[in-house]
């Protein structure tokens, strides 16, 4: 069986975040305030099902999957882009491919200990977030 992902996670780091948003273009404005938002994950997983929440005081978004199964997601709230994407299992981690306009974009999702980490990717660069599960 795979990791338990289920649970709400505060963050407690944000490692490159501006990097990230500059990499998928989002407008100068919304990165400034974004970059000093503090994110509360919530993840429902019912084996490879998965209801995720990413909650800010500035936005939310909202994206469900089935492990294995390709979708088009339109990263509504984000970059407003539609691209096409897949989630994989490799070992305990979870691993995302988004197909689209801009290269080498996706996001790895991992827990060690009561910690959930997820690395973002696009184009060449890469930003570190941690959060810690909420008792």
């Amino acid at each position: 069986m795979p990791a338990d992902y289920n649970g709400t996670w505060e963050m407690v780091s944000n490692d490159k975040f501006e990097d990230i948003m500059k990499a998928i273009d989002i407008d100068f404005a919304t990165r400034k305030i974004a970059a000093h938002l503090s994110q509360t994950k919530v993840i429902v997983q019912n084996g490879d099902k998965f209801e995720t929440k990413t909650l800010s005081t500035f936005r939310n978004y909202e994206v469900n999957f089935v492990v294995g199964e390709e979708f088009e997601e339109t990263t509504k709230g984000l970059d407003n882009r539609v691209v096409k994407t897949l989630v994989t299992w490799d070992g305990d981690k979870l691993v995302c491919v988004q197909k689209g306009e801009k290269e080498n974009r996706g996001w790895k999702h991992w827990i060690e200990g009561d910690l959930l980490h997820q690395e973002i990717t696009c184009k060449d660069k890469v930003c570190r977030q941690v959060f810690k599960k909420k008792q």
